[in-house]
């Protein structure tokens, strides 16, 4: 099988979620680290447009959105398992949960001025303007809190997560580690990094030592790679063949040319002829004049598929 190449960058909470699984799971990986901002020519060339952080390439084939690429390496590796029998669909539901409320809640948190000028010490003002226009423009229309409100829900999730260890259980849904522990864990990990605003979580003492355990199963073993070699790796390799099972709900079949977005943020259209249309997953067929044929995967929750009209749009 192909390298395992994970593009992301340092202070991406998503993107140490997939760290923590690789080093969970004991797997090599090359890295790839992508702007923190737009532009990101070498990303588009290799996803067709979606720029949420990370993705991870195998070969020709790219898995968008940390849900899906914990399915796939836990396909790749199934021991041990990011969903144990005994956590059932529970911890799907949970890791579901911290993924978009958890996290739209507790990044915000973080970043209000006094977490913010800790982040980005360093940082001239220009670079942390462009960052604030560039993430503005990634959320568009969606809600925003106010901090007190923010900080009001934030303790409230806090309280929930520490009840949950009040059995003396390790982890989130157990005895063993499921891929709700890995879901919740980045962004506790991202209130961590500001201490100025971090101390909201000093009355979690449980959380605490869950983290931890956590945070000891480290990264895994990685090598730096380039871009640019990513995108060469690319262009020499032929996607796999698609084995998953035909589940559409759109009136669509596989070699129908669709357009693939989140429903939330981040809304910038793939499009592509479709070849995998699964219960969980999306896939589409692409080519990039740089990084030749590509088959980019999607979960299918969290995502919309539409049929591209002849300009290619939905």
């Amino acid at each position: 099988m192909a390298d395992l190449i994970l593009h992301h960058y340092p202070n991406s909470p998503f993107s140490e979620k997939v760290r923590l699984v690789l080093g969970y799971k004991g797997l090599a990986w090359k890295s790839v680290h992508i702007p923190v901002i737009m532009p990101k020519p070498d990303v588009v060339a290799l996803t067709g447009g979606y720029r949420r952080t990370p993705f991870l390439q195998v070969g020709a084939d790219i898995y968008c959105d940390s849900a899906l690429i914990c399915d796939f390496l836990d396909s790749l590796a199934p021991q041990p398992a990011l969903y144990p029998q005994a956590a059932g669909a529970q911890a799907r539901m949970l890791a579901q949960w911290a993924d978009s409320t958890l996290f739209w809640t507790a990044v915000p948190y973080t970043m209000q001025p006094a977490g913010l000028a800790h982040i980005f010490a360093g940082m001239p003002p220009e670079g942390v303007k462009a960052f604030a226009a560039d993430r503005a423009a990634f959320r568009g229309n969606a809600l925003r809190l106010s901090l007190p409100e923010l900080t009001g829900h934030l303790r409230v999730y806090l309280d929930w997560i520490e009840g949950m260890f009040a059995d003396g259980r390790p982890f989130v849904t157990g005895s063993v580690p499921s891929v709700a522990d890995f879901a919740i864990y980045h962004a506790i990990w991202f209130v961590r990094r500001a201490p100025p605003v971090a101390n909201i979580l000093d009355p979690c003492p449980r959380l605490a030592e869950w983290f931890t355990r956590m945070q000891a199963f480290g990264h895994g073993t990685s090598e730096p790679l380039e871009s640019g070699t990513a995108i060469g790796i690319a262009h020499a390799a032929t996607p796999a063949p698609a084995t998953a099972p035909l589940a559409d709900v759109h009136g669509l079949s596989p070699g129908d040319r669709v357009v693939v977005m989140p429903i939330d943020t981040g809304i910038d259209p793939v499009e592509g002829e479709l070849v995998i249309s699964a219960p969980n997953e999306i896939a589409i067929r692409r080519i990039d004049e740089r990084a030749g044929e590509l088959v980019v995967h999607f979960p299918r929750t969290g995502f919309q598929m539409k049929k591209a009209d002849k300009e290619g749009r939905a």
